[in-house]
């Protein structure tokens, strides 16, 4: 009954993560992301990946706590993109 519960929340994790990887391709396509913000944000997008993994990886999913500080990175994440693309630096 656990894993049924946990599905849905899976799933908006990963449609999270896809969104924000969505953003930062749209920031490089029109310029407003430059080289070494994109890197940043990239290194950022694999660190949460990693953490997602690596509490994955017992088989058991995610816990209440995990998912939180997932959801934390992830939260912080969407700021770092918003702020790198509203920014006054464009890509040459």
């Amino acid at each position: 009954m656990a894993t049924a519960a946990a599905v849905p929340a899976d799933a908006g994790i990963n449609k999270r993560q896809h969104k924000q990887q969505v953003r930062i391709s749209k920031g490089i396509n029109n310029g407003s992301l430059t080289a070494r913000e994109t890197n940043q944000l990239q290194r950022q997008q694999g660190r949460i990946a990693a953490y997602e993994a690596r509490n994955r990886a017992d088989g058991n999913g995610l816990n209440r706590r995990e998912r939180a500080n997932l959801q934390q990175m992830q939260n912080r994440a969407s700021k770092n993109i918003y702020r790198n693309k509203h920014d006054r630096q464009r890509a040459r």
